[in-house]
């Protein structure tokens, strides 16, 4: 069949960001002829032994629990599973002192879902026909951020200014707040922090320096925090998560060890919740129940907040420690090449400034010495205007293992040694 699609229809069926990438990927992988490819593509969070066998004790325990039946085998409320909302708002309100009740948390089918319902409810069309814009404050940021606006024209990005070190060969993006506009014509705001891809943190004071801007004109702003304390905890610099009347806080589980099924949380202020809600129960109705269950007794327990800290984080601290120590060591000293500051997530962000090719070209260079890292020119959703430094980024997954991440660095290294070679010959 060859059905005629609407024009929703042919927005979501679309590729959008490294989805589109991950093709080449796996047939790269796949027509790979016996040669062997480090592959730092992956958002895929590595299994650890101890998170594994958190996830099976809370399975047993539901298992053996005569609650079992009631949870996967009847329907659930819209906002979610009862007990792990209880426990969310236990552990919320003891560790940063809130006051939050059933009524701020909404469970969502991740939290891909969470900023699909946000950018649509909030962004978009109004019935009087003004274009309300989905805002991203500071880019590279989520590459998934584009594809979830029905909308495509709503979404709307901003440059961001560069905090540059250059004997160190790092950086840091920050908002531009002298560029930044959240006005009347703004649906809501998203970021991620600490960010998919690049590993930074925005400060606590910049966070409510951009809640304080979009609070005057009513707009909510959802804080993507997949990668925040309390878990999965992969903040790798102190950071403490904000909370405000028109801040959601999104949270998902998957890096925390389930990204199969498919959890997020969003807390915020109860008519902000109860909008989202509504798109849920016409979307899906809810997320597992399976998972909330588990999910449930590993937050309550504290068990998920304690591995987080003590196994999660460490693990990824001591993957950037290897990819910034190697690159140190093999990146020429002549070659104008910037590391992200590695302040959390499990990526590290490689910005080779005067690349004298494109970043999708160098991708194929890598290729050719048997490694993989995604062009970053993948992670401007939003971004309309003409900006080289799209082009002239990679990001670099921290799931391999350290040996793995060791040696593709040096490769890269060298690489990037010949293609530099070429603007001197």
């Amino acid at each position: 069949m060859n059905p005629a699609l609407s024009q929703f229809g042919l927005q979501m069926s679309q590729l959008t960001g490294v989805r589109a990438i991950m093709k080449d990927i796996i047939e790269t992988l796949r027509n790979s002829g016996g040669k062997e490819f480090i592959n730092l593509s992956a958002g895929n969070p590595v299994i650890l032994p101890e998170v594994e066998q958190l996830w099976r004790n809370c399975t047993q325990e539901l298992l053996d629990s005569d609650e079992y039946g009631e949870v996967v085998c009847r329907y659930g409320s819209s906002q979610g599973y009862t007990p792990l909302i209880e426990a969310v708002i236990k552990d919320f309100n003891t560790r940063y002192d809130l006051e939050l009740s059933d009524r701020n948390i909404l469970i969502t089918g991740g939290s891909q879902a969470l900023y699909l319902y946000a950018a649509n409810a909030f962004g978009g069309y109004t019935p009087s026909g003004e274009l309300r814009q989905v805002v991203l404050p500071l880019s590279p940021d989520y590459t998934g951020y584009g594809g979830v606006s029905l909308t495509p024209e709503a979404l709307v990005a901003y440059k961001p200014t560069l905090d540059l070190n250059e004997d160190k060969h790092r950086f840091k993006y920050r908002p531009d707040f002298s560029q930044l506009q959240i006005n009347q014509q703004t649906g809501c705001v998203i970021f991620s922090r600490p960010c998919n891809p690049t590993g930074n943190v925005i400060s606590d004071d910049e966070v409510n320096k951009i809640a304080n801007l979009a609070a005057s004109h009513d707009v909510p702003v959802l804080v993507d925090s997949a990668y925040a304390p309390p878990f999965p905890a992969l903040n790798f610099t102190d950071m403490n998560p904000q909370f405000g009347d028109n801040i959601i806080h999104c949270m998902s589980l998957s890096k925390a060890g389930l990204p199969g099924e498919r959890i997020g949380i969003a807390i915020g202020d109860r008519k902000l919740i109860e909008i989202l809600e509504s798109f849920q129960t016409n979307a899906c109705i809810h997320s597992s129940r399976y998972g909330q269950a588990i999910a449930a007794r590993a937050i309550a327990s504290g068990k998920l907040a304690d591995i987080a800290v003590n196994v999660i984080r460490p693990h990824y601290q001591r993957k950037i420690k290897v990819l910034e120590d190697t690159l140190d060591a093999a990146m020429p000293k002549d070659i104008p090449w910037y590391l992200h500051q590695g302040e959390g997530a499990i990526f590290g962000w490689l910005w080779l400034k005067d690349l004298p090719m494109t970043d999708w070209e160098f991708y194929q260079e890598l290729k050719q010495v048997g490694v993989i890292a995604v062009p970053g020119s993948t992670f401007f959703p939003g971004l309309k205007e003409d900006w080289q430094h799209k082009q002239q980024c990679l990001r670099i997954s921290l799931t391999a293992t350290e040996a793995e991440i060791a040696e593709a660095m040096k490769r890269l290294a060298k690489v990037a040694k010949k293609v530099y070679q070429t603007l001197t010959v």
